[in-house]
């Protein structure tokens, strides 16, 4: 049972992270709004619409994955494809139940408080990933309430749990090293390797899996799935050197990994390479 309240729960937040990329892109679009539009957009008091035709949309439009597979991804009313991807509902879904599954501790106390901010940070970082993905952007607007909620459920784990100064100081630690290297790198390269939101993403995850180790597992995992693929693209020529790729994804990918399963990977490692 609880998997499938995780997998609906999953999809619905999916479809709020559709509506909340578009209507954010729209809002901070360089046209200026008027304060009716502006009210349309708004997640909290806009109505849900066809992001093609503006139509209003009905209940029936809206069950998330359910709706776009029965109207073939078009809209209703003007027969337009549906810009939002059920890609997005069902990879939240997945990544829900995945991570049930895959939680390292124990679901009482604080490992029960880190779950529930969990979620609710993989919302944010999913509507990230999207965001990335479509404009190559990743917007304030997402990324400092994620770290609040992250600082806020690290503090609770620190007062509430006896989490202690250790936890604090890890947490703050993974922080540095995450936002760290990223922000040599944009310094040293006048921001042509990475970008302004790339520091500020790598700094949050850091703060997120509250370990400077997971933090530096994170920035590698990251890169060798960036690397497995760009360099397929780059030996068939579909890509050139001076093409820009996103590298949010690969690092909201890479956290989900470490955050799961880190500590097993790092217990692999230390066994396997590290005997004396």
């Amino acid at each position: 049972m609880i998997y499938l309240l995780l997998g609906v729960f999953g999809a619905i937040a999916g479809s709020f992270v559709n509506a909340l990329v578009w209507r954010l892109h729209e809002l901070s679009g360089s046209k200026k709004l008027s304060s009716k539009r502006k009210r349309e957009l708004s997640m909290m008091r806009g109505r849900s619409m066809c992001s093609q035709c503006g139509h209003q949309l009905a209940w029936n439009d809206l069950i998330p994955i359910v709706s776009w597979v029965s109207l073939r991804g078009k809209c209703r009313y003007c027969r337009k494809s549906i810009a939002d991807s059920p890609l997005v509902e069902v990879g939240l879904s997945t990544a829900f139940v995945v991570s049930y599954t895959f939680w390292p501790v124990t679901l009482h106390g604080a490992g029960l408080i880190d779950f529930c901010a969990w979620l609710i940070l993989l919302v944010g970082l999913a509507a990230l990933l999207v965001y990335d993905l479509r404009w190559m952007l990743l917007p304030n607007k997402i990324v400092y309430p994620l770290f609040w909620i992250a600082l806020a459920s690290l503090m609770t784990q620190v007062v509430f749990f006896d989490g202690g100064p250790r936890l604090l100081f890890d947490g703050l630690y993974g922080f540095a090293v995450g936002g760290g290297i990223f922000y040599v790198l944009f310094q040293v390269s006048s921001e042509k390797w990475i970008g302004g939101g790339d520091v500020r993403l790598g700094a949050l995850l850091g703060l997120m899996l509250a370990s400077p180790t997971q933090a530096l597992l994170l920035i590698f995992v990251a890169s060798s799935l960036g690397t497995l693929y760009v360099s397929p693209l780059l030996l068939t020529r579909k890509l050139k050197t001076n093409m820009r790729i996103p590298f949010g994804p690969f690092l909201i990918v890479g956290a989900v990994i470490v955050k799961l399963v880190g500590s097993a990977i790092l217990h692999w490692y230390t066994r396997t390479f590290l005997i004396v």
